[in-house]
């Protein structure tokens, strides 16, 4: 797998399961991936000779990001490697230019857009304002990601600033941007499939993805309230895009739901494409029978293809990210975190600042039981991913309400509700909200499913 990052951390994990050694081509031994598996190069995603080098002893050579130069990818499937997905589909996912051109000769729906060079925005925007109204997204072709790279022009006076943003890198005159309409958004879905190099596939349901300042921070399995018809007119929309694309592992394909209109019959439009593991499929590790880590190598070694029922009616899955300045713990996903290194039971700030995250960790893990956690082992920086934090059940608004809280505790070291962890002599006592106490290690603790301790 090429990239170090925390998919190829949750790949390798599954891939134990499945007997499978995963080797990993990070940039650094310090990347998340490389903390945990055993056969790690370390070399940069566009340097020839360290992926020829890597892939030499690979069978199968796959991603965890699509910054992979195309012609390099081409030069490895052209000396016998195999590359899943193949360059000829990871263009679309690649570049938004390729990719809402091509989804559009298909007939695919997707909100009206123009392609232009940076050095025409000017003028082109508000030419494509004066058609589709104000305001105008625009987004890089390449490179963008978590909002990086995607800008909201609401009329002419902000057009100057969209090239300077200070979020993204100065965009060159000669770059591809792609000028977008802004649609009438209800909610943003996913559909996350999977596909082998037999053509089987394999789709999970469609999830309701929840974004802040560009982010995911939040993913209910599967979308609440959405209409029947709608959710197979999804999934029948990724396994389309899956088959046309000549996709190899997993698709996620996430989707604006709108009012349905003649652009949009079935109220649904293609926002971005992903093909390999994703954000919005990060809930199947507890969600359901086959995660999306082990059906993505089933698929790219042509397994036949693992169930996606899930376990329980809903799963909510929120993304642990790093708090304000003064909340970082260091390396998370360990038990020496700096701040938790030393820190006895009566040492925490009453705002969670000085707690480590193994503490954290700790009192999670007394206060909801049935919280899964999962940490990247990254080094914090404010509104990094840190994690991810899963729970399931039949209450979906419980779930998220949970989820929620035990997120932002660990990214934060902060009970958004107030809950409050106090010393009492020597020993530590869990204050809920509820008036429940108990003794620390011996937490009294209620939720649903199960019984008083």
């Amino acid at each position: 797998m090429v990239g170090g990052g925390q998919l190829a951390r949750m790949t390798q994990q599954a891939a134990i399961a499945l007997g499978q050694s995963l080797a990993v081509l990070a940039e650094s031994p310090d990347d998340s991936a490389a903390l945990v598996c055993r056969d790690v190069s370390v070399g940069a995603p566009n340097d020839l000779a360290a992926l020829r080098a890597f892939a030499a002893h690979c069978d199968v050579l796959t991603f965890d990001h699509e910054h992979v130069p195309g012609e390099m990818l081409r030069t490895l499937q052209s000396e016998g490697v195999a590359v899943y997905p193949s360059p000829d589909a990871l263009i679309y996912a690649q570049d938004k230019a390729h990719m809402r051109r091509r989804l559009a000769e298909l007939g695919i729906p997707v909100p009206a857009f123009e392609v232009c060079a940076a050095g025409e925005m000017p003028g082109r925007i508000t030419t494509f304002a004066e058609k589709n109204g104000w305001p105008v997204v625009v987004k890089v072709a390449r490179g963008g990601y978590d909002g990086h790279g995607v800008w909201m022009v609401d009329g002419p006076s902000e057009i100057p600033a969209v090239p300077a943003a200070p979020t993204f890198p100065p965009i060159p005159p000669e770059a591809i941007v792609v000028l977008e309409q802004r649609v009438p958004l209800v909610r943003e879905l996913a559909a996350v499939v999977a596909r082998s190099p037999f053509g089987q596939a394999a789709a999970w349901p469609v999830v309701e993805t929840v974004q802040r300042d560009g982010m995911c921070v939040e993913v209910v399995a599967p979308a609440q309230g959405l209409d029947p018809a709608r959710a197979a007119a999804a999934t029948e929309l990724a396994l389309r895009i899956a088959d046309a694309l000549g996709v190899v592992g997993v698709l996620a394909v996430e989707l604006f739901e709108v009012p349905p209109s003649a652009a949009a019959p079935d109220g649904l439009l293609v926002n971005e494409l992903a093909m390999r593991p994703h954000n919005s499929g990060h809930w199947t590790i507890d969600g359901s029978v086959t995660s999306q880590f082990e059906q993505h190598l089933r698929a790219v070694l042509d397994y036949p293809l693992g169930s996606t029922v899930p376990v329980a009616p809903v799963t909510v899955m929120a993304n642990v990210l790093g708090g304000a300045a003064g909340d970082g713990v260091g390396e998370v996903g360990g038990g020496g975190d700096g701040a938790a290194a030393g820190a006895g039971a009566g040492d925490e700030a009453p705002d969670g600042g000085s707690i480590g995250m193994d503490e954290r960790v700790h009192h999670l893990a007394a206060r909801f039981p049935d919280v899964k956690v999962h940490l990247y082992g990254k080094a914090f920086r404010p509104g990094r991913k840190l994690g991810h934090v899963t729970v399931t059940g039949d209450d979906a608004g419980a779930l998220r309400r949970r989820a929620a809280l035990a997120a932002e505790w660990l990214g934060s070291g902060v009970w958004a509700d107030g809950y409050q962890i106090h010393p009492v002599g020597d020993r530590q006592v869990l204050r809920r909200a509820d008036g429940l106490t108990g003794r620390h290690g011996v937490s009294t603790v209620r939720h649903e499913g199960q019984g008083r301790i």
